[in-house]
């Protein structure tokens, strides 16, 4: 019963926060604030971690090609083909996860045993609206555009381990970036980012706005935001991955 209680209750939330902004102006004001928080501020650690990732799946594959009959040029392709379809869109969502959702959980939860969001509710001010709709728009916005800068630092990282090592021609692991190349798994990754967007965001700003307590309570729910979010960021993977590829 508890788990029903809480989804009628994260609905219901959610409803009031896709209400119509009163202030347009408020909105937008709040929209390039988070879109700032939510997206610039997590440029940094995407961009190490993608690097990195992008060298480490590229010397596995050198490692693990021992095969004289299977070209060189396998390894920027699988390079490239696990960026896109699963480390960025994925891996990287579940990092932002960590970062973005529990942000946005510790500053509505703050807000909330502070008692901020039952004054905006005096004020006449719908406070899911205000504090919620933002940080979904921001994020659905700017987690595409990270997706894609990882995706190409990933790629990259590839291409500069095989220099350093030596493991493959800089020239056959370009060769295979470029060999069969669909671009639907492009939409495929993008698809899958606007959602693991939405359900960081919005499971984030749920388990802050009903946090009761104090610190330690708040603490908390930004530690449930970060596990619940990434529970439902591997099953909708998975439920993604079985309508969009099979």
């Amino acid at each position: 019963m508890k788990i029903l209680h809480q989804i009628g209750e994260y609905l219901y939330i959610m409803l009031q926060a896709f209400k119509r902004p009163d202030k347009g102006f408020v909105f937008r004001r709040q929209l390039l604030l988070d879109l700032k928080r939510i997206g610039s501020d997590s440029i940094g650690i995407v961009a190490i971690v993608s690097l990195f990732l992008g060298a480490i799946i590229a010397i596995q594959m050198a490692y693990n090609i021992d095969s004289p009959f299977i070209p060189n040029t396998i390894i920027g392709f699988s390079t490239r083909q696990m960026m896109v379809l699963e480390i960025s869109p994925t891996f990287i969502s579940m990092i932002l996860a960590g970062k973005v959702g529990s942000r946005i959980a510790s500053e509505i939860g703050t807000m909330r045993i502070t008692e901020q969001i039952d004054a905006l509710r005096v004020m006449g001010v719908n406070p899911a609206n205000y504090l919620i709709l933002p940080k979904i728009t921001a994020a659905v916005i700017y987690f595409p555009i990270l997706i894609i800068f990882s995706i190409f630092l990933g790629v990259v990282g590839g291409w500069i381990s095989s220099i350093v090592t030596g493991i493959v021609p800089s020239a056959e692991y370009i060769n295979g970036i470029r060999d069969w190349y669909d671009p639907f798994t492009i939409s495929y990754a993008m698809i899958k980012t606007v959602v693991f967007a939405f359900i960081i965001t919005s499971v984030s700003a749920y388990k802050g706005y009903t946090v009761k307590g104090g610190s330690v309570e708040v603490g908390q729910a930004s530690t449930d935001a970060v596990v619940q979010s990434s529970i439902l960021i591997i099953f909708f993977d998975l439920l993604l991955t079985q309508l969009l590829l099979t």
